[in-house]
């Protein structure tokens, strides 16, 4: 089993599978990204690194039992999909206080009103295999809880269950 753990940088993916109890062997790809160099080119005007997906998908080929976390996650090939979600205001605020610059924050709040990461998990994946949780208030122990439940199929799939168009 593959399951991709995505949503907005800042939504909680690396802190709720840090406290998954879970068999699967824990991938958090953008520490991996790094460390193997599978990226492109580094945007100096985002401060990040361009991944570079081919690479990315034939470091993970063969692997099975396996949780990728990363907001990039549900680009890659999975049986199941979570995405954690966040109200935007709590998610710039998050991103702010982390170090990010305004602008950036800005955005990715944006991006998260607009349903991106969930919507490419949907065309990607198909609704039947996309679980959406909402974190914007739950501690990370009850978030880790419920992508557990998603992982061994004691949740339903929901896609589009939450709506931050309101912040737009």
């Amino acid at each position: 089993m593959r399951v991709a753990v995505t949503g907005t940088p800042g939504t909680g993916k690396t802190t709720a599978t840090e406290l998954l109890d879970t068999d699967l062997d824990v991938v958090h790809l953008n520490d991996a990204i790094e460390e193997e160099e599978l990226y492109t080119e580094v945007d100096e005007a985002r401060d990040s690194k361009v991944a570079d997906l081919e690479a990315v998908r034939e470091w993970l080929d063969g692997r099975d039992n396996v949780l990728v976390e990363s907001h990039l996650a549900h680009l890659l090939d999975a049986d199941r999909v979570v995405v954690l979600r966040c109200a935007p205001g709590e998610l710039e605020r998050r991103l702010v206080e982390r170090g990010e610059p305004a602008a950036k924050a800005r955005e990715n709040a944006e991006s998260e009103a607009l349903d991106v990461i969930l919507s490419e998990s949907v065309r990607v994946h198909g609704e039947r295999n996309v679980y959406e949780i909402d974190a914007t208030d739950r501690d990370p122990g009850g978030v880790a809880d419920e992508i557990a439940a998603a992982i061994a199929g004691d949740r339903d799939p929901s896609a589009g269950d939450v709506d931050f168009t309101d912040y737009l």
